[in-house]
């Protein structure tokens, strides 16, 4: 097996170096000198010290009455006052959809849950928000905030979606109606360019909203809190500008589409010390998708992922499949990822009908027990598409310190014929128990240094 996975990579990386050095990654020590600067700028905010407890409005802990006016006022009274914090005490609280208004730290104390309503009707009257990459008028995100400055969700307790195989997540497969002819709805009006007022969703369709977005605010912090059970993404920052995820663990495993962490089309965003055990990717940043995401047109930039600990997913720091307003600048390293059931540690997806670039990604010093595919995936043919009027532009990867322990493949790096990958250097690596040849197709520039697999110098 080590020998013919030699004479493989021989063959497949041998035509595809490029001498004497790759112009963007080489300068891997320049790029990594940007992050102390843009860490300079992320700061989290703060707030008054004056609070506003949810049971002085009358809000109940004890899981059964609904809290929503209550968390609505404490909200308010919190925002006239010039803000402050509205903590959650000790106990478990029912509600529904909860927004969050200028300088409002929503604040957990230990054994605090917030558990959200199973009930639809609970998250309406539908609020401006993004599916997948495309701006429409659905259900409100369970916690939300539009244009807010200066928002905090932080503390030691739980945010529970409670979403199961007969709430929210049945939307997903028959015989229950399902999102997919909304889906198909939902595009299509993007194509048309259709008014974002106009694409009203939410009562009688089927397009599961997020479990915390935060949707163009400015300085926005999470920290502390562990959240779970989403009816999809969990966490999902949206063209917002100064955001610290801090200490936060997402434990989301069971659920389609559970990613942890979605930062789409944000910038200065800092994840560091979170836990993710998600039913999708840990990670992944985003910038729109398709038609709409041309529209609006505004990448994700200076992204950094510190000391962050991935299990289940289908990736551990992923980009895309949404990269059309362009994905750059990101930085993870400190990492360490491993579960029979994490398919991939790096990964980037995109295909010819996204567009838009992801370059300029740096990543060292990441540690991978075990991964269930490949350890580093770059496709552009994600759901199987090669062609198409819009190809993306993705290159300027490098890759360095990585240990990776059992994989399938070290590689699975799938550009578009006509439309490679350029530019991915892996080097001081090493991956131990490799089981299969790696897949290496339409890519330019694709170079090693010092990289071991199964014992060997490649």
């Amino acid at each position: 097996m080590q020998q013919s996975r030699r004479r493989f990579l021989a063959v497949a990386v041998g035509g595809l170096l490029v001498t004497p050095a790759l112009a963007g990654p080489a300068d891997a020590g320049t790029a990594w000198s940007r992050v102390p600067q843009i860490r300079r700028r992320i700061r989290p905010p703060r707030f008054p010290r004056r609070t506003f407890p949810i049971t002085s409005y009358g809000a109940v802990g004890d899981g059964t009455t609904k809290c929503t006016e209550a968390f609505g006022q404490a909200v308010a009274a919190c925002a006239a006052a010039g803000g402050g914090r509205v903590v959650v005490p000790a106990g478990t609280y029912l509600t529904g959809a909860i927004h969050l208004a200028d300088n409002v730290d929503l604040h957990l104390e230990a054994g605090a849950t917030i558990r959200f309503s199973h009930e639809p009707a609970d998250y309406l009257p539908a609020v401006y928000t993004r599916y997948e990459g495309i701006e429409l008028m659905n259900y409100s995100p369970f916690i939300y905030a539009h244009g807010r400055t200066n928002v905090a969700i932080t503390g030691e307790g739980v945010i529970d979606g409670q979403a199961d195989a007969t709430h929210w997540w049945d939307w997903t497969s028959d015989p229950a109606p399902t999102e997919s002819p909304d889906k198909k709805l939902l595009a299509s009006m993007a194509e048309q360019g259709v008014p974002v007022a106009e694409r009203m969703f939410g009562e009688g369709h089927y397009l599961r909203p997020n479990l915390i977005q935060l949707y163009r605010c400015r300085n926005v912090l999470i920290e502390g809190v562990t959240v779970k059970d989403s009816p999809m993404w969990n966490i999902h920052p949206v063209l917002c500008a100064n955001v610290t995820i801090r200490e936060v663990t997402v434990d989301s495993p069971n659920g389609p589409n559970n990613d942890g962490c979605d930062p789409e089309s944000c910038v200065d965003v800092l994840i560091e010390r979170c836990e993710f055990n998600t039913g999708d990717d840990c990670v992944a940043i985003k910038a729109g998708k398709n038609a709409d995401g041309r529209r609006v047109n505004e990448p994700s930039m200076n992204v950094l992922v510190d000391s962050c600990t991935m299990r289940d997913g289908n990736g551990g720091v992923t980009v895309g499949s949404e990269t059309t307003g362009g994905v750059r600048w990101v930085f993870a390293w400190n990492c360490e990822m491993s579960s029979p059931s994490l398919e991939r540690a790096i990964r980037i997806k995109t295909n010819p009908e996204r567009g838009g670039y992801v370059k300029d990604l740096y990543f060292k010093d990441i540690t991978v027990g075990q991964a269930a595919d490949a350890v580093v995936e770059i496709a552009l043919n994600y759901e199987n598409k090669n062609t198409g009027p819009y190809f993306p532009d993705v290159g300027t990867i490098d890759i360095r310190g990585l240990r990776a322990g059992k994989a399938p493949k070290a590689f699975n790096l799938i550009g578009n014929p006509g439309n490679p990958i350029k530019g991915v250097r892996v080097a001081d690596s090493v991956f131990e128990e490799m089981t299969e040849a790696d897949v290496v197709t339409d890519v330019t520039g694709f170079e090693l240094r010092n990289v071991w697999v199964n014992g060997h110098r490649v």
